[in-house]
């Protein structure tokens, strides 16, 4: 009886041990179970984690000092690739996968195998990346999104006079497109998916208020509304966020999207004479109104990250700014997405850089930067912030919120259940599907400033079938010039081997008929011109690549030789100047002896979409997102001003129809007078209405009846 009482013991003693055994183990796997709440896995891996572990997640270094063995000895929470930084030149998306498993392996391997995340810079496409599709950056994409109801009446009023009742003038006066933006931003995200890349810098939700500013191109407009309306961009990186989400938390809908990153907070756009990294000057309700609406709906929209910027705001640097960083974006806002700081972003704190960095270790991380771009001196970092913290200069509470919430970015995307990533996604790099997209995007943020020196003689569309044309200009046949910024290099390229492209000289070349004979010089002289016998010319000018600090300006001139170009071609012969640029630029001097006059931005890849306008395939829509100046002497001039007397107004833009239209409507002109004079005057009426201009109802209809 005794031996088995003992017996029955011992079982029932070794089936506790493993009951025990077994639980620990459930336990110790609760922040790998995706089953789990995600404040669950984050809470138990929180309490597993080091000081030595957590600081390391704060940590995002550039790929050029990452290997694998630094992933896992020192922790390190994330990796980037700087601009232009890439595996190799000409890499292939198979490339890019092959090198971020490598670092990702690392990772897994240290002893909580947390994943680190990859970021790259994707503002206008996968714009890193050889073969990616490249988009128009942001300057062009603002194009319609929102126009002013004063403009539209004056508009109205113009075009009734004018006898030029179009229907098509006034739906994209008053319509938007932010869709556009957001399926450029699902295709982005595929195409930086495809190389195995979770996370992108982007969007820039800068307002730029002064184009001599070097990243004013990377702006919508001018306007917050235009900025507020594109940040349907973000939906379309991460995924449109669920009915029952709550406000402030990340979202990312799988694994064909991506973190996206709102960026520059807060500011950046409005610096003292547009200088970069400058000083914004500005009350707490000129920043409400203009700088911080776009980071509002943001938030709403589920953005998983919010870069700072590198510039100040009354004389603080937005990277030391607690009361900004934490104070309104944190606990105001309610974002809870984690902050990163930008490219260095942290030595900047000091003047000059770098002069005392434990000091800006400790003052941006107190602000509330949770995420450092270090992206060499990740030791330095590393240490700097370990000492603050074990002196208790820095508590270990900001530790705990700033690994939080990068924590809850990681286990958001998915990212502990699929770290690494494969090729299923190769052929979404510039894929036809997108470059198509992008074509579509290039034509619609073309703007028509002028069409003809007197308005019963325009010139555009052109023909296609003519014996001979001109096309001259140095931004015609350089795909570098076309993408501007930003595109494999940090600050751009020039010429046609960087990536796959269609520049405005091919495009132009494969549109016009068979029979019609290209010429192309760059830089033609004026007997030339004109002992050719050219039927018209098309001239392509602007400015060169730039990015940031390298961009600012105080002349905003086109390159040499664009005055001479111009001046030589169209005082010869019939002209249309199609400006590659990233902000309005001098103009004025040659609009006189200009025929047709095309602001193009900076289109990208897809130079088929200005020869789809130009050419009469599809007509021109697009309107000024920002105002166009005379004089750099104006600046900053910005729609509302006082002193407001630009070259082309904000929302300024002349329309065409295709060349297919315009013969269908000559056959049905007398039906659309009627219908387009009745719904000028609804329009008119609920336009008045909506901005509280009723005094003027009466004299608005009056006119249109004494028209009719």
């Amino acid at each position: 009886m005794s031996r088995a009482l003992v017996r029955l013991l011992g079982i029932l003693w070794l089936c506790w041990c493993l009951a025990s055994v077994g639980e620990a183990q459930i336990e110790y796997l609760r922040y790998k179970d995706p089953k789990q709440p995600i404040v669950t896995r984050i809470r138990d891996l929180m309490s597993r984690m080091t000081l030595e572990e957590k600081i390391g997640q704060m940590v995002q270094i550039d790929r050029s000092v990452a290997n694998a063995k630094v992933m896992k000895t020192s922790f390190i929470g994330s990796v980037l690739s700087g601009g232009g930084s890439e595996p190799l030149p000409r890499a292939t998306a198979e490339d890019w996968v092959n090198m971020i498993n490598e670092f990702q392996k690392g990772a897994l391997e240290s002893r909580l195998g947390i994943p680190m995340i990859y970021g790259i810079d994707a503002v206008h496409g996968h714009n890193n990346v050889y073969n990616a599709t490249i988009f128009p950056h942001n300057v062009g994409l603002g194009w319609t999104t929102y126009i002013r109801t004063f403009n539209l009446i004056w508009y109205l009023i113009i075009y009734i006079a004018q006898g030029s009742c179009h229907l098509n003038h006034f739906a994209c006066n008053i319509l938007g497109d932010p869709a556009l933006a957001q399926r450029i931003g699902a295709a982005t995200a595929l195409e930086v998916r495809a190389t195995g890349i979770p996370y992108v810098f982007a969007p820039c939700i800068a307002v730029c208020r002064d184009p001599r500013w070097g990243r004013c191109y990377e702006s919508y407009s001018e306007d917050p509304k235009i900025v507020q309306e594109m940040t349907e961009i973000i939906p379309g990186l991460q995924g449109s966020v669920p009915a029952n989400s709550r406000k402030g938390f990340p979202y990312v809908g799988g694994k064909t999207k991506v973190a996206a990153c709102a960026k520059h907070f807060v500011g950046d756009g409005g610096t003292t004479k547009g200088i970069n990294e400058n000083n914004t000057v500005i009350d707490w309700h000129g920043l409400l109104s203009i700088h911080v609406p776009a980071y509002s709906d943001s938030i709403i929209k589920g953005v998983s990250t919010v870069m700072v910027s590198y510039s100040s705001w009354n004389g603080v640097k937005m990277h030391a700014n607690r009361d900004l960083v934490t104070g309104f974006l944190k606990n105001t806002l309610k974002f809870k997405g984690f902050v990163i700081s930008d490219w260095q972003g942290i030595d900047r704190i000091t003047s000059p850089p770098d002069s005392n960095y434990t000091f800006s270790v400790q003052s941006s991380i107190e602000a509330g930067v949770d995420m450092v771009m270090v992206p060499y001196k990740y030791d330095e970092f590393i240490q700097d912030l370990t000492l603050l913290v074990k002196s208790n200069i820095i508590p270990m509470e900001r530790i705990d919120d700033a690994v939080e919430r990068i924590l809850l970015v990681k286990f958001t995307m998915g990212l502990f259940e699929n770290p690494l990533a494969d090729t299923s996604l190769v052929n979404e790099l510039g894929s036809q599907e997108h470059r198509d997209l992008a074509r579509e995007a290039v034509r619609k943020t073309l703007v028509l400033l002028k069409n003809g020196k007197n308005e019963s003689a325009p010139l555009l569309p052109l023909p296609k079938k003519v014996p001979k044309l001109l096309v001259a200009g140095t931004h015609a046949d350089n795909l570098g010039y076309q993408c501007g910024g930003w595109t494999i290099k940090w600050q751009g390229f020039t010429g046609n081997s960087d990536t796959r492209g269609t520049t405005i000289l091919s495009a132009i070349k494969s549109t016009v008929d068979p029979s019609t004979e290209v010429v192309f010089r760059d830089n033609p002289d004026s007997e030339f011109v004109k002992s050719n016998n050219f039927e018209y010319a098309i001239v392509v000018v602007g400015e060169p690549p730039y990015a940031e600090t390298a961009g600012d300006s105080t002349t905003l001139t086109m390159v040499d030789p664009g005055p001479n170009v111009i001046n030589n071609v169209c005082g010869t012969v019939k002209c249309v100047v199609v400006v590659i640029s990233g902000r309005p630029i001098v103009m004025e001097p040659y609009v006189s002896s200009i025929d047709a006059l095309v602001a193009a931005w900076l289109p990208g890849t897809e130079g088929q979409g200005v020869t789809d306008v130009l050419f009469g395939d599809y007509g021109f829509t697009g309107k000024l997102a920002r105002t166009w100046f005379k004089s750099v002497d104006q600046l900053p001039m910005n729609f509302g001003d006082p002193h407001y007397d630009p070259l082309f107004p904000f929302g300024f833009g002349l329309t065409t129809e295709s060349v297919k239209d315009l013969v269908a409507r000559s056959t049905s002109a007398a039906v659309n007078v009627r219908a387009c004079v009745f719904t000028i005057m609804i329009t008119l009426i609920i336009g008045l209405y909506l901005s509280g201009m009723l005094v003027i109802v009466t004299l608005g209809i009056k006119f249109i009846i004494f028209f009719k």
